[in-house]
């Protein structure tokens, strides 16, 4: 395995550019990593996917392209829920716990009772892990796999906290409820309500300054182009 996790580093180090460095670093990702575009790593993950146990060597190197590639080939049908917790609590920046560990998690059997868990935890990016999970699985599962009283609850929780959260999880809620009025129709309407009511969403992180999109009008778009009730095929592209 040695072996093989060191011909992936160095192939991934071959395709790093500075100026992608420069990118992740603004998002706060850190050394090791070499700045490999996402796009640029979809050979190595076709031909490494699936192989579980690749993914989890890979995600331990530290190498913040070998951890998001590892969240590429993983198999989360295989993942459990201490292995997904580990991903977590290694997760130190937005990219990596919104779109490596939210992502792997929601294509799992135990994604909401552990983004349930992850939404109460006071930590920031646990919160934005949580509260992702959830708009990735409006966006692929169908609508009896989730609880309608549930998801109003979490939509109220939108209304009275996203200006009072923390920036990287106020984010994620915005997103929550964007997801909730494209792709669960059952709540639509109140979504589009509690969209309304929120307004603007100010989550400026990092030297990026990014803004939340407006989710009232990013529903209303939708809504206007017959797209309600949309679902993709897979979490994962």
């Amino acid at each position: 395995m040695t072996e093989v996790i060191d011909g992936v580093l160095s192939e991934l180090a071959a395709l790093g550019t500075e100026q992608t460095k420069k990118s992740y670093q603004s998002q706060g990702v850190v050394e090791p990593f070499y700045g490999v575009p996402t796009g640029a790593m979809k050979p190595l993950a076709k031909k490494h996917k699936k192989d579980h146990e690749l993914a989890l060597a890979l995600y331990d190197t530290g190498n913040y392209d070998a951890m998001y590639l590892a969240g590429m080939i993983a198999d989360p049908k295989r993942m459990t829920e201490p292995e997904i917790e580990h991903w977590m609590e290694g997760a130190y920046c937005n990219p990596l716990s919104d779109y490596v560990v939210s992502v792997t998690l929601a294509e799992t059997d135990f994604a909401q009772a552990v983004a349930d868990r992850w939404i109460e935890d006071d930590r920031e990016l646990y919160q934005s892990a949580g509260w992702s999970c959830y708009t990735w699985l409006l966006g692929v599962k169908p609508n009896d796999a989730f609880d309608t009283v549930k998801l109003h609850g979490l939509l109220e929780r939108v209304e009275a906290n996203v200006h009072s959260a923390p920036k990287r999880a106020r984010y994620a809620m915005n997103g929550f409820l964007t997801a909730l009025g494209i792709s669960y129709p059952p709540l639509h309407e109140e979504a589009l309500r509690v969209a309304h009511a929120v307004g603007a969403v100010d989550a400026g992180i990092g030297e990026t300054g990014r803004k939340a999109p407006l989710a009232s009008a990013s529903i209303q778009k939708a809504a206007d182009a017959g797209r309600l009730g949309f679902k993709r095929r897979n979490v994962r592209c």
